[in-house]
């Protein structure tokens, strides 16, 4: 029979036919949709080797190949089914297969592969592919990866980081190979399925259909990236997580390796004459040790050569004139509002110290340093806390 123009020769579909379906067992030949998958790998033989071969013949889609194919050989549909219909099931079932591929981003993460179908028509996606019966998802990527890039994944690929969608409820996982160097050759290693394989920046890929950032940036219309615009956004948020967790890992690292972290110490608060840190009864405790009022000096004078001998920064005055950059002097100013009251203290303070002149001033500093700590206003204010020791100072 005379083939019109724009038909696939007959003895091309005979050949065709003899190598990918009637050699098949009988039971699959009788199911309409396993025929499908058949013809499918016979129209990517048509298209990588008749054509070639035989220029003239002409180009055509899957739905008019496998038209072409039900037609020469009707036997394939023995109860006469249409072949739209049987067309229209195989590629609802096909939608049902998951498909497995990969996300492959250069050292800066600023850019990811893409590759373009053959047809003229055809857009940019992410290298993926439908799963062979029985076949682990990771090795479906990494098969599918390297048909249509030349580019080994296995030793690449982490089980455990990918990007699933579901797109008209198909199940699509991409798992995420970083860190690729971006002057890798790559070379689809099958024919007539891949035109184009190109490096875009992440940022310049569409999030959704109304997205124009490719148009502005690329020239190209949103559509033209459809099968990849749903994994866009969560592609978008992995580079920023791990970029901040690259950035956490080195900072501490710097803390950790370089200039160990300080480790966080309460500053050490020193004796100071005001007593900032005692309570009011700590205050007259020590009082009475040191000075009961009454004693001659001589017991007053070894008292302090024994209590000096423990404890340091106490006695000399010369040491307790500034805490945490802040005299004792300004505090006193600040923090000692009764004046009237202060200077009454002072005058019984003096009454009390007239029998330790010839005594004492052997140790002026040690007498009167001592005194001033004792007698200052700050510890007056506090003797309100403890009515008792208070009294016993009045007792002589």
């Amino acid at each position: 029979m005379e083939t019109k123009r724009g038909d696939i020769p007959n003895g091309v579909l005979d050949d065709l036919c003899s190598r990918f379906i009637l050699h098949i067992p009988s039971e699959e030949r009788d199911n309409a949709i396993r025929v499908c998958f058949q013809i499918e790998l016979a129209h990517w033989f048509y298209l990588d080797f008749c054509m070639q071969n035989s220029p003239g013949l002409p180009q055509c889609g899957i739905r008019d190949f496998a038209k072409a194919v039900f037609n020469h050989c009707p036997f394939l549909l023995p109860n006469g089914e249409d072949v739209q219909k049987v067309l229209d099931q195989w590629k609802e079932y096909k939608m049902g297969v998951p498909t497995y591929g990969a996300i492959i981003l250069d050292e800066t993460l600023d850019n990811a592969l893409l590759v373009q179908g053959y047809l003229a028509k055809s857009g940019w996606g992410f290298p993926k592919g439908k799963v062979n019966e029985d076949e682990a998802p990771h090795d479906c990527a990494v098969r599918e990866v390297m048909e249509e890039t030349s580019f080994d994944i296995r030793d690449r690929i982490c089980k455990d980081t990918y990007i699933e969608q579901k797109i008209t409820d198909q199940l699509a996982r991409l798992y995420i190979i970083p860190g690729v160097p971006k002057d890798t050759k790559f070379n689809p290693k099958t024919r007539k399925e891949i035109r184009n394989i190109e490096w875009f920046a992440v940022e310049q890929l569409p999030c959704h259909r109304n997205d124009m950032t490719p148009k502005s940036k690329l020239g190209l219309a949103p559509n033209k990236f459809f099968m990849a615009i749903p994994f866009v956004r969560p592609l978008r948020e992995w580079v920023a997580k791990r970029r901040g967790e690259s950035t956490d890992s080195d900072e501490d690292f710097a803390s950790n390796g370089s200039t160990p972290c300080k480790p966080h110490v309460r500053p050490k608060v020193g004796r100071t004459p005001v007593l900032t840190e005692a309570s009011p009864g700590d205050v007259w405790s020590k009082q009475k040790q040191q000075k009961p009022i009454g004693l001659p000096a001589q017991e007053i004078k070894q008292n302090h050569s024994a209590k000096g001998n423990g404890k340091k920064h106490q006695d000399s005055p010369n040491l307790k004139k500034k805490s945490n950059g802040v005299s004792t002097q300004q505090k006193e100013e600040k923090k000692l509002q009764p004046r009237r009251l202060q200077d009454n203290f002072d005058t019984d303070a003096a009454c009390n110290l007239n029998g330790l002149n010839g005594q004492g001033a052997s140790r002026p500093d040690a007498v009167n340093g001592d005194f001033e700590h004792i007698m200052s206003s700050r510890s007056f204010l506090g003797f309100k806390f403890d009515r008792e020791a208070i009294m016993k100072c009045f007792e002589s």
